[in-house]
This record gives structure tokens, C-alpha cells and sequence, in this order.
């Protein structure tokens, strides 16, 4: 068999870039494997932090113990919301672990609020009871006016000068990343780390009733603390409040003597804390 000779340069050529192409063939087939490997490693820390969320899985009752469907219910600071259905059952999935504010709230019955602790890969169950109320509005359906009020009422509030306040311009303007913050400004509170409680976090005392912060933890007056007129539990982790950015205003009653009778609760002895936020939970 004759091999022209335009055959013979020609695989002559082909020899030469073969050695030459090789290197970057593999360096190509290198960074696909790395890409490849980058990609699978990726996946897996998504799949080791879903593994890690787990299930909220409560019921709403009223006080007779009978279920309450279209109860809403929120997770503060996270977006997750849920009605409950006719059972008055809800359920919440992936949530990742940690300390949350949970209020649960339905037209015609006065709202409540729990703290709650979710652990790692597991199902928390929880249950909440409603009391009926006759004044309650219909918050929900008319959420925007509600507010609109709310926010009329603190001006007029702020304008009598009893208790101090902290508007929405004076929020933007300080620029604070946790809402906590802004209660180091204000006379007659201390606001303090707390390790040694269940609950710990942020939390905050009168210094003019009460016992002050060099007393131990057991002498100290908790302030009641309440979200869009939603008494919080005693003794609140300011820390899982909404950020600063959904804050509209702030009021602070240092005592009970200078309290508005609208923020009277069993803690109320040693003076309230009040957040409103611009969208309102209530």
C-alpha cells in the first residue's frame, strides 16, 4: 500500500500536537473533576444543614379545650406563618434550630405568646390556649387601619411626656443592628446579658423599682415587655424581637405609677417596655 506523501505530513502534524494538546486535555478534565467534586461537597453541607431542621407540631384550643381552626400562627423574626386547620392542629416544617418568639392570635379571642426552643432533627410539640374576648377587633382583615391607630395612639401617648419614646426616625437614624439597643439610651432601665435562667439572653430591669443588677439575678424587677400590645412572656429574650428595620416605635414606663392602664399585666409592678412594629403582629 502507497501513502501519499501529503498522508505522511499529515501525520507527522497530528504527532507533533498530540504531546502538546495532552497537558491540556487533562488540565480541562482536572477542573471538571474539581468543579464536579466542589459541586457533590456543596450538596452534601446543604444536605447535612436540612438534616439538622426539624417540625413544630401544636394545637390551638380555647379554653374550654375545643379545637380553634383559622388560628394564626407566627414565627417571629423568620417569615413562617401558619393558620390551623379545622382540629385546630398546625405544623411547621423545616425549621432550623434554636430560640424563637411564637405568638398565636384569631379574631375574636385575645392573642398569646410563648418562647420556644427547637432542638436538631426532632419534632417540638406545642399547644396554646385562647381566652375570648369581646373587644377584640378584627385585626387581621384590617390590619392596615390597626396599625394606623396604634401608631396615632403612641404620638399622643408621646406628646403627654409620661415615659420615653423612640420614634421611627430616631431608629433609621441610629442605625442599630439589634432592637435591644436602643433601651441603653433610656433612664431608670438596665438592659443585661443573663446566662443563668432557662431562657437567658437579653433582658431588661427597672433600676427604680425593685432591686438593681449588683443583687443577683433572683432581686432583679423584669420589665413587662410587649409586641404590638402582646404581652411577651416574663422575663423575654430581647434578642429575638423583630430587627430594627420593622420596628416603628418604642415606649418605655420605668414604674407602674406612669404605665397607661392599656399595658397592665401580672408584671406590671416593675414598669413595661413597649415595640410596635410597622406591620403589626396584632
Amino acid at each position: 500500500m502507497k501513502i501519499s506523501l501529503s498522508s505522511r505530513r499529515l501525520a507527522a502534524a497530528v504527532g507533533v500536537l498530540l504531546p502538546l494538546l495532552a497537558p491540556a486535555v487533562a488540565g480541562a478534565q482536572s477542573k471538571t473533576t474539581i468543579r464536579d467534586r466542589a459541586r457533590q461537597e456543596a450538596v452534601k453541607q446543604v444536605t447535612s444543614d436540612e438534616s439538622r431542621f426539624s417540625v413544630l407540631d401544636g394545637v390551638v384550643t380555647d379554653s374550654l379545650l375545643r379545637p380553634l381552626n383559622s388560628a394564626d400562627v407566627t414565627v417571629v423574626g423568620t417569615g413562617a406563618r401558619v393558620v390551623t386547620s379545622e382540629n385546630g392542629r398546625f405544623r411547621m416544617l423545616q425549621v432550623p434550630p434554636g430560640q424563637y418568639l411564637l405568638i398565636v392570635r384569631r379574631i375574636g379571642f385575645a392573642p398569646t405568646s410563648g418562647m420556644i426552643e427547637v432542638p436538631a432533627r426532632d419534632t417540638l410539640r406545642l399547644s396554646y390556649v385562647l381566652e375570648r374576648s369581646n373587644n377584640m377587633l378584627d385585626t387581621m382583615r384590617i390590619r392596615g387601619t390597626r396599625v394606623t391607630m396604634r401608631m396615632r395612639e403612641f404620638e399622643q401617648r408621646r406628646q403627654q411626656g409620661v415615659g420615653q419614646f423612640v420614634t421611627q426616625e430616631e431608629i433609621e437614624r441610629r442605625g442599630s443592628l439589634a432592637t435591644a439597643d436602643f433601651l441603653r439610651y433610656m433612664r431608670g432601665v438596665e438592659v443585661s446579658q443573663v446566662t443563668t435562667q432557662l431562657w437567658g439572653g437579653t433582658q431588661v430591669y427597672s433600676r427604680r423599682e425593685g432591686a438593681g443588677m449588683s443583687d443577683g439575678v433572683g432581686a432583679n424587677c423584669a420589665m413587662q415587655v410587649l409586641l404590638d400590645g402582646i404581652i411577651l412572656p416574663k422575663n423575654f429574650n430581647l434578642d429575638l424581637l423583630p430587627p430594627p428595620k420593622q420596628i416603628a416605635g418604642i415606649e418605655v414606663y420605668s414604674g407602674a405609677a406612669t404605665m397607661p392602664p392599656q399595658f397592665g399585666g401580672p408584671d406590671r409592678r416593675c414598669g413595661a417596655v413597649a415595640f410596635w412594629t410597622r406591620d403589626g403582629y396584632n
